[in-house]
């Protein structure tokens, strides 16, 4: 087979990953104005873009042993996990991971709040993406009731203590609430409640936020009035527009963190062992997976 025709077929298959999340995410169809929005073409373009950017950012973070947190926090549906998915898609796990915690287990609900989050701060050379943090405390359990008001007052008089000590540590820490209207957050709910392969993504919980957004909306803005410091404050990504929402906060991503390009020597590949004394075992029919495609 041409070489070259392999080279495309493979670099097809690469783009393929991207276009089969955005139909995914648009199968339901838009209520958004197509002149509007950007592009397909303009947007595929910019977003592998920034995602080359991304992996100087990488290499530069392995090559400095910098240690990043970027947290992402909004409400249900806002976008977090899709913009979350491009920033990771083509980079290295062991460098760029995601933490993103279940709700805490017994023996964790008696322990110091932050406690269970400190494990998973990076090392040098690692940046970590908090899908959800410690900011649970001041939006679904303040909302829900899930701690008391001495807690939740503790809380903010920690927050800005524990974030300095992370940043005197040599942490670069980024905040991101993304931001999405009443409608649109009813509107992909809609979505997912009709959607057979979404359906799992509407907890009660989820449920539950509908109805109590205002809530919500008051525990989000008394979270920025205690927590949007000079050394740690918080950033908005206007989310209404997914494809907006991603492409922006790549791009702020990027800028928060100065980086260069890390020179790499060139790889060449060696020379495969060929020994004549060297024979392949067949391997057995029954264990090859059946070609149904």
């Amino acid at each position: 087979m041409d070489l070259e025709y392999r080279y495309h077929q493979e670099l097809m298959d690469s783009l393929d990953e991207e276009l089969e999340m955005e139909l995914d995410d648009e199968r339901l169809g838009s209520k958004e104005d197509d002149s509007k929005t950007l592009s397909r073409k303009f947007y595929f373009r910019e977003l592998l873009r920034l995602q080359g950017e991304l992996v100087k950012l990488q290499d530069w973070i392995q090559y400095k042993k910098l240690k990043v947190v970027v947290i992402f926090e909004g409400r249900d549906s806002a976008g977090k996990g899709g913009a979350i998915k491009r920033i990771t898609q083509r980079l290295n796990p062991r460098v760029c991971r995601v933490a993103a915690l279940p709700a805490p287990s017994n023996r964790e609900a008696t322990q110091w709040y932050f406690q269970r989050y400190v494990s998973h701060l990076p090392a040098g050379g690692e940046m970590v993406l908090f899908d959800r943090s410690w900011y649970n405390r001041a939006g679904v359990e303040r909302v829900m009731g899930f701690c008391s008001d001495e807690e939740y007052d503790q809380f903010f008089q920690d927050v800005p203590e524990f974030e300095n000590m992370l940043i005197r540590s040599g942490i670069i820490l980024i905040k991101y609430w993304f931001s999405i209207s009443d409608d649109e957050q009813n509107l992909r709910f809609t979505m997912r409640k009709n959607d057979p392969l979404k359906q799992w993504k509407l907890s009660p919980m989820d449920l539950e936020s509908r109805r109590r957004w205002e809530d919500y909306t008051k525990a989000k803005e008394y979270m920025f009035d205690k927590t949007s410091t000079e050394s740690s404050p918080w950033w908005i990504i206007e989310a209404d527009d997914k494809k907006k929402a991603r492409l922006n906060c790549i791009h702020h991503l990027l800028s928060r963190i100065p980086y260069e390009e890390v020179e790499h020597p060139e790889v060449i590949l060696p020379e495969r062992v060929h020994n004549p004394d060297y024979i392949r075992e067949p391997i057995p029919k029954e264990m090859y997976v059946p070609n149904v495609y």
